[in-house]
């Protein structure tokens, strides 16, 4: 019985593992469609986006049929709990690439205004969060995980360092507006993906300690 338990969990976190291979992917095809002005990379995401719900889908299931089927130990359940968890911030990590493609397409054909280009250094910095989380919960580091939370801080502050570029040339010329808002918009779209991913660390916390933000659960 615990030999079919073992391989269920094995499953699972291979699941996960798929899952964020196509949001990493996602959010990498999104960053390049921004800076190049590529359309097809743009409508591409936005086509896989359902590939990442399908899973997402599929790894709830997975985790449902465990806790029902199954009687698993406290340490199992952690990690049960903490994947039904991460595939919330997952699936919305690949709605946000999606959303950011949603304006890449509105923008295509317009050439950015000088000094205006999105910041490549935040799609980066957030990218690399993402991927840092899901290799966090490979490789069951806890450390590791704990330095994705603390670099959040660091977008944050190159989120604020945007915006207040953005407003800075509106206010120096309104014709500026209107594509100033769509990149503010793409830069609180990666904002809340470093936040999802510091959420995702937190739950790889979790699942190695039983703690969760200095709280302990189990």
């Amino acid at each position: 019985m615990r030999g079919h338990f073992d391989d269920e969990l094995a499953k699972l976190n291979n699941s996960l593992i798929e899952m964020g291979a196509l949001i990493e992917d996602a959010i990498a095809r999104a960053a390049r469609a921004l800076e190049n002005q590529d359309v097809e990379t743009a409508r591409g995401v936005l086509a896989g986006d359902d590939r990442i719900d399908d899973k997402e889908k599929e790894i709830e299931s997975r985790c449902l049929r465990l806790l029902i089927g199954q009687h698993p130990v406290a340490r199992d359940f952690r990690q049960i709990s903490t994947a039904l968890k991460m595939i919330t911030d997952m699936e919305r990590i690949g709605d946000q690439a999606a959303d950011i493609c949603e304006i890449c397409l509105e923008l295509s054909g317009r050439p950015y205004i000088p000094k205006l280009e999105p910041s490549p250094l935040m799609a980066d910095a957030t990218m690399r969060m993402v991927t840092r989380s899901i290799d966090a919960y490979v490789k069951k580091d806890a450390d590791l995980a704990q330095d994705v939370i603390e670099s959040d801080d660091d977008v944050d502050r190159l989120y604020l360092a945007v915006r207040a570029e953005l407003i800075d040339l509106v206010h120096e010329d309104p014709a500026n507006g209107e594509q100033a808002f769509d990149l503010m918009q793409i830069a609180k779209y990666f904002e809340r993906i470093g936040d999802h991913a510091c959420n995702i660390a937190e739950w790889v916390i979790f699942f190695l300690t039983g703690r969760h933000k200095d709280q302990q659960v189990f």
